[in-house]
């Protein structure tokens, strides 16, 4: 059993060796903000490419500071690697891989289970503390993570320690960052509740203790079912108001002006990013497990999922009047500024359009290309247009998706034949070419 006393002084003294398992859109910003704190970080990915694209300091994630990468490397506190035999020098592991849903939709776990796999293969005798970051529904630390431990002898609270931290990443936010979002931490066992906040405490300005790893894991899930739920009301508000002729923009406008009771929610073509649209459907799936129908999730995810194929079928009904064959996207990301467009709704709008005979092209700086991509691989290598005067003229329908700040929205309005705004781009704009979606 490890002495835990002086696992919290090596914390204190930061002697110690960190572990963040997936260089992703959580485990890459975590990394370089543990390191700032002159902990010693080893940065684990299984993409060699993403391992040396970091070793060369060059950052693959638009919005993290390349700067703040630089000096942790240079500093010697952070060491990316793909060398998973590491872990057995490692005190403190933290894994960030993703949580995604299997085409049936239910959790799919393989990278968690992977990382843990790798973990318990080489940890051995260290003791380490093991926070789960990645989203996932309540019950997996207990029912199903610790299993795997238990089998090859790691008890919680004796030979190595259990906690949930989750993420709350907001790609994009300049006001609130990795370090100053507060930080919830949950553990069963007191050792490993200790460790943990000993740990982050040094990380993070605040920090916010639950009583066990069911409370933090449910925290996470929450937050998100909370937000599906709200944008699910104001995307089908947007298409009630509309019927009644009265602009949804105007009335979330104006109701948030009242001080308490009320928090406004904008509608979009349809939910994006890996959390807002999977984490609902991972504790409705446990839910279901327990006969329990939780019948708001259901309806928000049918509700947000139905947006994009409204828009489509705008576009199609608009096709019967006027011509409309070549369309441009404005904007892939699922949210403006960043460079993220896992489960982007543009995915999906773009995907449908071709199928049904659209030439379609895209325009986002932030988005090169689209990669690999298992839902939409009709879609992979598609490059980013560049935008000119002459190229808008040539399109019949420019579609605004995504909202990004960069963008000359008045060269789009004077040059473009018809334009479908879905994010109120051009809200004071009474053009009769502009239609707001």
């Amino acid at each position: 059993m490890r002495n835990i006393k002086s696992f919290i002084e090596k914390i204190k003294n930061k002697k110690l060796n960190v572990g963040v398992i997936g260089m992703g859109y959580v485990g890459l910003p975590l990394s370089i903000l543990i390191a700032k704190k002159n902990f010693k970080v080893f940065g684990f990915d299984q993409d060699n490419h993403k391992i040396k694209q970091l070793v060369s300091k060059d950052c693959y994630i638009k919005h993290i500071s390349k700067n703040n990468l630089r000096k942790v490397i240079d500093n010697n506190t952070l060491f990316p690697t793909s060398n998973f035999k590491l872990l057995s020098n490692m005190d403190i592991i933290i894994i960030c891989v993703p949580t995604p849903l299997t085409k049936s939709k239910k959790p799919n776990l393989k990278f968690v289970n992977s990382a843990t796999k790798k973990i318990i293969k080489n940890i051995k005798k260290k003791s380490p503390l093991i926070i789960l970051e990645s989203t996932t529904y309540p019950g997996t630390c207990k029912e199903l993570l610790k299993k795997f431990y238990v089998k090859n002898n790691f008890i919680d609270g004796k030979n190595f320690f259990m906690s949930y931290s989750p993420e709350r990443e907001d790609p994009g936010n300049k006001k609130f960052t990795t370090e100053n979002i507060p930080k919830v931490i949950g553990a069963d066992k007191l050792a490993s509740k200790k460790i943990i906040k000993a740990f982050y405490s040094k990380i993070f300005k605040k920090v916010i203790e639950v009583d066990s790893l069911d409370v933090a894991e449910a925290t996470k899930i929450y937050e998100n079912i909370f937000r599906a739920v709200n944008i699910a009301l104001v995307n089908e508000m947007k298409f009630a108001f509309k019927k009644i002729n009265i602009n949804v923009w105007d009335v979330i406008k104006a109701s948030k002006t009242k001080p308490f009771g009320f928090m406004p929610f904008y509608p979009g073509p349809g939910l994006g990013g890996h959390c807002i649209p999977i984490d609902p459907i991972y504790f409705s799936w446990k839910l279901d497990k327990h006969k329990f129908n939780c019948k708001f999730i259901k309806l928000a995810e049918k509700i947000n999922s139905n947006v994009p194929k409204k828009i489509i079928d705008n576009i199609i009904t608009l096709r019967k009047r006027i011509k409309i064959n070549k369309v441009l996207i404005l904007g892939m990301a699922y949210k403006k500024n960043i460079d993220d467009y896992r489960e982007s709704p543009s995915l999906f709008i773009m995907n449908d359009l071709l199928i049904k005979n659209f030439k379609v092209d895209f325009h986002d700086k932030y988005i090169k290309k689209i990669g690999k991509n298992r839902h939409y691989p009709r879609l992979q290598n598609k490059k980013n247009t560049n935008l000119s005067i002459q190229r808008i003229k040539k399109y019949d329908l420019i579609l605004i998706l995504t909202d990004h700040d960069y963008v000359n929205y008045d060269m789009i309005k004077n040059n473009s034949k018809l334009i479908i705004d879905t994010r109120n781009v051009f809200s004071k704009s009474k053009d009769d070419k502009i239609i707001r979606m």
